[in-house]
């Protein structure tokens, strides 16, 4: 039975793990994830959980030492945000090679400088391309459920790779809001106990983990990690749709929100999709058909299902809270713009970016968006894609 609650997302986070009850916790602080290993050091000195929690000395201990875990045999996790992901940087790279399926509860944060402690994705954007899964929330509801269902998707024997649970910083991880909690039970029964399949402390199955490998072999590691990807998308719909049946919440590879007969269209990622949905649900009653496609998981990038979605749009305008320095636009929009291109969709594209270093982002600025993207098709031209949302020129 579900339980109410009112929680910041860095607490539910935490109560996520405690119910999940992992192995091993290395952390380090750094605003504004702090709190997630401040309130589960709170559980470990109650006798809630039997976690191992470990202080260690940096971010990149604390990867280093849920890389260790991981490979041992344990179900391991870590905690950081921004610069702390950045200092993890060389580690990413070693848990998604070794085929680690560890998890990461990432609250995102801008990477200095100018410095800043404030939201935006640059931190996770920066490690897109790492090996990790990625699945974002917008809410503190959805923050918990995804760290729920993390373990399901990373341990699955067809995936077995590293998971990056993503959130808002303060937007979401400090923010109180009204929340439905599963019982311990129902968590502790849905994700089960861990299974690996090889470990060092195997003693009958002798292995090495992080060799130095030779021109002969990388390519084929490369590409196992490239085919756990392609199971993915499968699986995380699979085991979303397990948890609907426990928790009545569902979830997919996105959220389309009154996207049926939408014409105009934006694809965003994280807490900015609540504010577009209020912009959507003003302009429908003004009889404009608006919609918004909100990216949930974004590594593995579901481009075939994302371009489906939006077969119907005349006008899309793809929402970037990290500067790609492309000279184009940001990374989720050159995403979606390949996906559009390959499946030789006619709609209109823009790119922008928005919200770096925690700018507000009002209704108003999304109604003006809606207001570009129906001017854009009448037009015919996108004219100029590569935008910045409420910037001072």
């Amino acid at each position: 039975m579900a339980k109410r609650d009112r929680l910041s997302g860095n607490e539910a986070i935490a109560i996520a793990l405690r119910q999940i009850n992992p192995d091993v916790f290395p952390a380090f602080p750094i605003t504004p994830s702090t709190e997630i290993p401040q309130y589960f050091a709170s559980f470990v000195a109650n006798g809630q959980v039997d976690t191992e929690f470990i202080p260690v000395e940096s971010e990149h201990s604390s990867m280093s030492a849920a890389i260790g875990a991981s490979a041992a045999g344990a179900r391991s996790l870590t905690a950081t945000s921004s610069c702390g992901l950045a200092y993890m940087w060389e580690e990413l790279y070693i848990a998604a090679s070794n085929r680690l399926p560890l998890a990461l509860a990432l609250v995102n944060r801008a990477l200095s400088g100018p410095i800043n402690i404030n939201c935006d994705h640059s931190d996770s954007m920066g490690a897109r391309d790492a090996g990790w899964i990625q699945i974002y929330a917008e809410n503190n509801q959805e923050a918990y459920d995804n760290m729920v269902q993390a373990y399901r998707i990373a341990e699955h024997e067809s995936v077995r790779l590293p998971i990056m649970i993503c959130q808002d910083g303060f937007i979401t991880s400090h923010a109180v809001e009204n929340m439905e909690l599963l019982e311990d039970e129902e968590v502790k029964k849905f994700v089960g106990e861990y299974q690996p399949e090889n470990y060092l402390l195997n003693p009958e199955c002798p292995m090495a983990v992080g060799p130095y490998s030779i021109t002969d072999y990388y390519m084929e590691a490369k590409r196992s990690q490239a085919e756990g990807m392609r199971h993915v998308e499968e699986v995380v719909l699979n085991v979303a749709e397990e948890f609907a049946g426990i928790s009545g919440r569902e979830y997919g590879l996105f959220e389309a929100y009154r996207m049926e007969d939408a014409e105009y269209a934006v694809v965003m990622i994280g807490s900015a999709a609540g504010t577009t949905k209020d912009a959507i649900d003003k302009l429908r009653e003004q009889g404009e058909k608006v919609g918004l496609l909100k990216i949930r998981l974004y590594r593995p990038f579901p481009a075939e299902a994302i371009a489906q979605a939006l077969k119907g749009v005349k006008a899309v305008a793809v929402m970037d809270r990290a500067e790609g320095y492309t000279n184009h636009g940001g990374p989720l929009g050159a995403d979606v713009m390949a996906a559009l291109y390959r499946a030789r969709s006619q709609a209109l594209a823009v790119n922008y970016i928005y919200g770096l270093g925690g700018r507000d982002v009002r209704v108003e600025d999304m109604e003006g968006i809606f207001a570009t993207l129906k001017q854009i098709a009448a037009d015919g031209d996108a004219g100029e894609t590569y935008r910045y949302l409420g910037i001072r020129e």
